[in-house]
């Protein structure tokens, strides 16, 4: 993300200017704009004249629009963001008030103005998105025999990419094994060229080759095989970035299982990923202890919080990004609060975690909200029966909304 313009005063109103240049982009946008917030993009909108004689003829005039946003939907796989709302200054071919939906994409900017100021969560994440040294993603390819899965994993979601099928014959038969060799042969290359269309091989980056089985070492070897044979320089030089694992298949619910391998998490040590996961790990690890030092639910938290419990030394607060998507603006600012809170005033660390990652997917289950103490606490107030964490069950069996 480019920051074109940074125009927010002090006391957080005025707007900023952002240019989107890559996919991860438009998913900080998508966290950033808020319904009520004031949009301002280039539009193209179909407009009716009509002449003297009475006739009318329409046509699709450009034109730069500003909306109050009412609603916002995310295309994750195109990269695309399409925000409605209402139109709040009048132009030569609109009138406050119409209905209009932006389309915000890649290489095109936006100036955004928050309805209730910039807080400290939404100016983070500006930051965060505006920074060039961000974590670097991590490209995983799922396999089995004749079935290729390619993913991305960013800092923020994990985008399927491609799938690759293959029709590899069976070894069982006379003189099957070679017809079998030949289709696996195939198979590899196909995937390997899949993914040299979508990875930029001049920047290294983590590359996860995981199946059940000898397959993703048997594709390593045909990789380096190919970089040898044909001189592909970037593609070899990438060879120590490959990270072998095990996993149960090929299909796409495999990838959160491999993630989770401790030697996975060894080699991803510096990705935002790894250090997520890690913290929900040791979350869920505290709680089945029932120390006292692991407590999940917005009331529970809440009170650990004011009690100095998620500070210096050891604190950790984590939350869904989902609760900063809220439409009801006190329930953000409560967040916003809380955040502030450890982070600024406790000196705790503060991690947001994605609802499209499984540590996210895991914290929803938990009511979006849980927290690592510095020392233990007994007896703080549970949720009343019947909310959002009383619904889900853990992994290890308890129910949400319950100490083990």
């Amino acid at each position: 993300m480019r920051l074109i313009k940074n125009s927010i005063e002090r006391d957080g109103s005025g707007s900023i200017t952002l240019h989107p240049e890559e996919p991860e982009d438009m998913w900080f946008t998508y966290n950033l704009i808020r319904e009520g917030d004031l949009l301002r993009a280039s539009a193209l909108r179909r407009v009716t004249t009509e002449s003297a004689t009475g006739s009318t003829s329409s046509t699709r005039v450009h034109m730069n629009l500003a909306i109050s946003v009412t609603a916002l939907d995310f295309d994750m796989q195109a990269a695309q963001l399409h925000v409605s709302g209402r139109i709040i200054e009048e132009t030569k071919y609109t009138k406050v008030g119409q209905f209009h939906t932006l389309d915000l994409e890649l290489n095109r900017s936006f100036i955004l103005e928050k309805k209730e100021g910039w807080d400290s969560v939404a100016k983070a994440l500006v930051r965060e998105a505006c920074d060039p040294v961000k974590s670097a993603d991590v490209w995983a390819v799922v396999m089995q025999e004749g079935l290729a899965n390619i993913a991305v994993l960013t800092g923020y979601r994990t985008v399927h990419r491609q799938k690759i099928e293959i029709m590899v014959p069976k070894k069982r038969g006379t003189g099957r094994q070679a017809d079998h060799d030949k289709g696996m042969e195939k198979f590899f290359q196909t995937t390997l060229d899949t993914l040299l269309r979508q990875i930029d091989m001049s920047e290294p980056k983590p590359i996860l080759l995981a199946s059940p089985g000898f397959i993703a070492q048997g594709f390593l070897k045909h990789i380096t095989n190919y970089a040898i044979r044909t001189g592909n320089k970037p593609l070899l030089a990438q060879k120590s970035n490959f990270i072998i694992a095990h996993s149960t298949s090929g299909y796409m619910h495999s990838l959160d299982e491999v993630l989770r391998s401790p030697e996975v998490l060894a080699r991803l040590k510096d990705t935002k990923y790894a250090r997520e996961t890690k913290l929900m790990d040791d979350f869920k690890t505290m709680l089945r202890k029932d120390d006292g030092r692991a407590w999940y639910g917005p009331k529970e938290v809440e009170q650990a919080v004011e009690k100095g419990a998620v500070g210096r030394g050891g604190g950790v607060l984590l939350i869904s990004d989902t609760l900063f998507r809220a439409q009801d603006i006190s329930e953000r600012k409560r967040w916003v609060r809380l955040v502030d809170k450890v982070r600024d005033v406790e000196g705790g660390e503060v991690r947001i975690l994605s609802g499209t990652h499984d540590s996210g997917k895991q914290l929803e289950g938990l009511g979006g909200i849980a927290a690592i103490l510095t020392f233990p606490l007994e007896g703080l107030e549970e949720d009343e029966p019947g909310g959002s964490g009383d619904e889900q069950t853990m992994a290890n069996g308890q129910t949400n909304g319950e100490r083990p």
